[in-house]
């Protein structure tokens, strides 16, 4: 008997985390670019502990991987490195793209990612040590 996700078998694992809808609406959401978590929340419109129970299930599941940047979190898909992984998110592309939730999630991402996000570059922390609107709800 399977007792967690990380005993699974990889395909289970990966069938689980396609099985959620808010986790489909993650990586479908990933699959336009990296996204720091406060921007996840804000565009999936959900809660904070919500978006980090799905991102943690899904980084067990290796679809999807965080970097640390200072005090922000950010996600990104996993590069595929089987076909049957590679299929999964082929079918992301394909099968979800008429699904009107994920479309409505990608107009809020595109309007998000033109003002850039609420986390402020690398580059712009560095040089002013402030923190930023993700860093008080990380």
């Amino acid at each position: 008997m399977v007792k967690s996700v990380q005993d699974a078998p990889k395909t289970d694992r990966m069938f689980r985390a396609f099985s959620d809808r808010t986790r489909l609406r993650i990586l479908f959401l990933l699959q336009q670019g990296e996204s720091c978590v406060n921007d996840i929340v804000d565009i999936l419109e959900i809660e904070q502990p919500t978006a980090s129970r799905h991102l943690g299930y899904l980084r067990r599941a290796n679809l999807v991987r965080a970097r640390r940047a200072g005090q922000w979190c950010y996600y990104s898909l996993a590069p595929a490195k089987e076909p049957f992984h590679k299929k999964l998110l082929e079918c992301l592309s394909c099968c979800f793209s008429e699904v009107p939730q994920l479309q409505a999630d990608a107009k809020r991402a595109q309007k998000i990612r033109k003002v850039g996000g609420c986390c402020p570059p690398a580059k712009m922390v560095q040089a002013t040590g402030a923190p930023g609107n993700c860093a008080q709800r990380s």
